[in-house]
């Protein structure tokens, strides 16, 4: 019997997903756990398995649409089965969609690179698009529901050239707008997508431009809701330190001439395992708050934050205190490349223990992170300087770096946290002691 399947939460987190590409299409066979399609999550570009055996009778939805869970995404049946009720369902936005969520979270893996574009929208531009069939007045410029039917190619195009796809005659099928109907247009004939209006020139003779709007990414948002929780949830404070580091640069340059440019080691990785060690030596301070319990948890995996087009990543370097420096450095490399090709796998961005945020490569000497539950504390690295020291009774010149640890008072107290980063700069000024 045919059954219409819904779109799977593929990430705890998932509250909307985009279609990057349906891997079968219709007719085509589709067995228990095999591959129907990728999906953008908030997180990485996840696999989208079957739970169920037969045809794939009917796809709802088209590449680049943007949908909540459960949304009916298909029809899966026996070939030639009847599914006319099925879509009158669908289309009555009754569909009783059999949601796919039976799903493994833990099978979820990543799929096609490059963050896919959201449907445009005109009237609610954070909404995600439905998955009923659109009638004729929607199918060419949106006049009821706002939506231009369109991939995320062309609507990349057409942001670029300036061009509003609610003006657009589309010549694909159901009026979609292809990439030929946006040759040889320009900004100049088109109404701006900007909601206030158009440009306007000051007295001065400076144009004035009102704010382009685009619609937030799902890893955006997600971001936006999980950091605004922290921030008024989480009693946050924090410590800051100021490291010697000229022996630091000393073993850095040694190991980095010992591995012979066989992959260089950053000083954010030394950074990592001297904080995986400081956290094995204070591990009152690789806790989390778990509402009436405390986890101190027994394996150290540290999240390193990654700034990807669309914000920011935390892969989880696992087990940092028992890996090399020049393993965790290939590591790091691998995990943020990934991430910026947004195919990371669900459990290489999950349940780290401490984080690490480093700005000293933007030239940012201090700053405050915010942390990132359930974890109890993230380290903010800043800009390795040279400054005026004094050794010895001689002033001479000396590189240093500062870095501020915002830890949870309710896991964290501030003592434990002092210690902690005493622990970390034993590591620190004294490289070597990474070894013993």
């Amino acid at each position: 019997m045919a059954k219409i399947i819904g779109l799977p939460k593929l990430s705890p987190t998932m509250e909307e997903g985009t279609l990057v590409a349906w891997t079968k299409q219709e007719g085509d066979s589709v067995d228990v756990d095999e591959l129907l399609a990728e999906v953008e999550t908030d997180k990485a570009t996840m696999e989208f398995r079957s739970f169920d055996k037969g045809v794939l009778l009917k796809i709802l939805v088209p590449v680049g649409e943007t949908l909540a869970p459960d949304t009916p995404v298909a029809i899966l049946g026996k070939a030639g089965e009847d599914i006319s009720a099925l879509l009158e369902q669908v289309a009555a936005g009754k569909g009783g969609a059999k949601p796919a969520a039976g799903a493994s979270q833990g099978s979820a893996a990543a799929g096609a690179s490059g963050a896919q574009e959201t449907t445009t929208t005109a009237s609610q531009p954070g909404t995600a698009a439905l998955a009923s069939p659109v009638s004729d007045a929607d199918e060419h410029t949106g006049a009821a529901t706002g939506r231009v039917l369109s991939s995320p190619l062309v609507r990349k195009m057409a942001r670029e050239q300036g061009i509003d796809l609610h003006t657009v005659r589309g010549s694909g099928p159901r009026g979609r707008v292809i990439k030929r109907d946006l040759e040889g247009l320009s900004s100049a004939g088109h109404a701006s997508t900007d909601a206030a209006g158009p440009s306007r020139t000051a007295a001065s003779g400076w144009e004035r431009r009102p704010p382009r709007v685009e619609k937030a990414s799902g890893t955006r948002k997600t971001i936006a809701r999980r950091l605004t929780e922290s921030k008024r949830e989480v009693p946050h404070y924090y410590l800051t330190v100021d490291f010697d580091m000229d022996a630091m640069v000393a073993a850095r340059t040694q190991l980095n001439e010992a591995l012979a440019g066989a992959g260089k080691v950053s000083f954010n990785d030394l950074v990592i395992k001297a904080c995986a060690l400081a956290l094995r030596d204070v591990p009152e301070c690789n806790a989390s708050w778990g509402g009436d319990v405390i986890r101190f948890h027994q394996v150290v995996d540290i999240s390193v934050a990654v700034a990807v087009p669309d914000g920011l990543i935390t892969p989880v370097v696992r087990d940092a205190d028992k890996k090399g420096v020049s393993v965790i450095a290939e590591e790091v490399r691998s995990l943020a490349q990934r991430a910026k090709d947004k195919k990371l796998r669900l459990e290489e961005i999950s349940e780290g223990t401490f984080s690490i945020s480093n700005l000293g490569m933007y030239g940012i000497e201090e700053f405050a992170a915010v942390i990132n539950p359930p974890e109890g504390a993230i380290l903010a690295v800043g800009a390795l300087r040279e400054e005026p020291v004094v050794r010895d009774g001689q002033v001479v010149v000396g590189r240093r770096m500062k870095a501020t640890l915002s830890a949870d008072h309710r896991v964290i107290d501030g003592a434990i946290g002092a210690r902690f980063l005493q622990a970390l700069r034993g590591y620190i000024e004294r490289p070597i002691a990474m070894l013993l």
